[in-house]
């Protein structure tokens, strides 16, 4: 099996403070949890940091299970930097209401949190807290580490539980999110290279039409289809080139080295438009691992066969 862990890289920026679900994130991977970490104000500066040199990796949120794609790790990655994703990890995700110590749930007329954290509750504080304000934040840890500098009865932030551990703020409810199979998919980002294939892999691309004509996207999936090829995800943005100009985001089960997810890519590039290529890298999942070990061991097998065989190839 491929070894995971990025080749004599020791810095990573990601977007703080300390307490974000993106922390959080990082802590599921050994490998990364030990690198020199260090807090961006913004997701834009993390990716900045990345293509200055001032660090080797940088990790973000780019897609949630609820709210769907953060438009602004993907616009980064399709229009404004050249990088190269190296991984993605996915966590379950659990929102809490936190406030200064004293604060209830009557003394509160605004709460304050990334938005896509505060969309996901809003269930809960239409039912809980109807006519509160709801204002953003650069982060979920944000919002708390803004409250525990300033204490403010009237305010509550919505983030994860080791913001309140972070900041010493209470948690006044918890798990306040309105769907709980909620998942958020994070990618770690690096100025060069491509992981090496483990048997279970992604490949992240952009296409963009060279024309706007009836059938262009039909066009495209067919290139997947006639290949059979999964794509995992599918997502249309505006190019930022006038209206009704879009291009396409896609994921695909696969890897750059594998010959039809090139083949594709070849004919994608060729005829149907300029193809910007995102990165091919190990899929998360919990079977990740155990698919990994099937296609390393299948991979092995095949390659006895094949050498088996040719001994019997005559001189």
């Amino acid at each position: 099996m491929a070894n995971l862990a990025p080749p004599d890289r020791s810095t990573l920026a990601y977007l703080g403070p300390q307490g974000t679900f993106t922390e959080q994130a990082l802590y599921t991977q050994p490998d990364l949890a030990g690198m020199d970490l260090r807090p961006a104000p913004s997701i834009p500066d993390v990716f900045r940091q990345v293509i200055a040199g001032e660090v080797d990796l940088g990790f973000a949120a780019i897609e949630n299970s609820i709210e769907g794609s953060v438009n602004i790790t993907q616009d980064t990655l399709a229009f404004d930097a050249d990088l190269l994703i190296q991984r993605e990890v996915v966590i379950s995700i659990q929102l809490n209401l936190m406030v200064a110590a004293g604060t209830t749930l009557a003394d509160i007329d605004r709460v304050v949190s990334f938005p896509h954290a505060s969309a996901q509750c809003r269930g809960w504080l239409a039912e809980h807290l109807p006519g509160a304000e709801v204002h953003a934040s650069n982060s979920t840890a944000d919002a708390a580490r803004m409250i525990a500098e300033s204490p403010d009865r009237r305010t509550a932030a919505i983030a994860p539980g080791r913001a309140a551990e972070v900041y010493g703020l209470d948690v006044l409810a918890a798990d306040i999110e309105d769907h709980p199979e909620n998942q958020t998919r994070f990618v770690l980002v690096a100025a060069d290279g491509i992981p090496a294939p483990t048997g279970h892999d992604k490949t992240s691309l952009v296409v963009f039409q060279r024309a706007d004509r009836p059938g262009s996207l039909l066009g495209i999936l067919q290139e997947f289809a006639a290949r059979s090829l999964n794509l995992t995800r599918l997502e249309s943005r505006p190019t930022r080139q006038g209206l009704g100009n879009y291009c396409f985001l896609m994921d695909v089960e696969g890897h750059i080295v594998d010959e039809l997810v090139a083949d594709c890519l070849r004919n994608l590039h060729m005829k149907h438009g300029e193809v910007k290529f995102l990165g091919s890298y190990p899929a998360a999942g919990s079977k990740g691992e155990t698919v990994r070990r099937q296609a390393s061991e299948s991979s092995q097998s095949a390659d006895d066969w094949l050498a088996e065989l040719r001994t019997r190839i005559q001189d």
